[in-house]
């Protein structure tokens, strides 16, 4: 697989409103776990949308992963012009920093946001262009904007073998509970010797000879 389309769900569908909630790396780790593999198998494109959301957490991600593999490159394809035009302050300023790290912007229409015509006519080029999909999406979750590209990948798989690859809100958790744990194990080794013997039972001198 060479080229890769990378979306998922906006920020707003799961109730993120900055781009410091705690949540957000859990999903850049997915994405990295899953992305990594498929660069050394010989990925070469990513592609997203550029929606404020995972389609931009994945842009930090890549930009990130191209220090360490200098052959992958990064598009973002918009469906019109200025798409951050109605976005607060501070994300158009994250929008235009991300922007700086991509290899090739593009959009399907010159002209600013007229009608849903103009996602369509994205979509259709977004799977035109690529080979697969890595899809953040979880219909138990709640169904959201990503139930369309599962759709329609979904069937472009069945019809000439389009790679369809998920990550669901267990893979996330998993990972956040992961590292819940190796913090918690890390907190504990930082105690002292004496510190832990002496909580387990203080009435042992831990420096007695036997």
């Amino acid at each position: 697989m060479k080229n890769l389309l990378v979306t998922g769900y906006r920020a707003h569908e799961l109730n993120i409103f900055g781009q410091k909630h705690e949540g957000i790396p859990f999903i850049q780790q997915a994405l990295r776990s899953k992305l990594i593999p498929l660069i050394e198998e010989g990925l070469e494109w990513v592609i997203t949308p550029g929606q404020y959301g995972v389609d931009l957490w994945a842009c930090e991600v890549v930009i990130a992963l191209k220090e360490q593999y200098p052959q992958l490159r990064l598009s973002i394809i918009s469906a019109f012009a200025n798409p951050e035009e109605k976005w607060s302050e501070d994300k158009k300023t994250y929008y235009e920093e991300i922007c700086k790290g991509v290899d090739y912007y593009g959009l399907v229409s010159k002209q600013p946001y007229q009608g849903i015509w103009q996602f369509t006519a994205r979509d259709d080029l977004l799977f035109r262009k690529t080979d697969g999909i890595l899809l953040v999406y979880d219909e138990d979750g709640g169904e959201g904007s990503p139930r369309f590209f599962k759709e329609k990948a979904l069937k472009k798989q069945q019809s000439d073998g389009y790679v369809y690859i998920s990550i669901s809100s267990e893979d996330i958790q998993s990972i956040a509970d992961e590292q819940q744990l190796d913090q918690q194990l890390e907190e504990s080794f930082t105690e002292s010797p004496v510190d832990m013997i002496d909580a387990t039972n203080p009435n042992i001198d831990p420096f007695e000879e036997i």
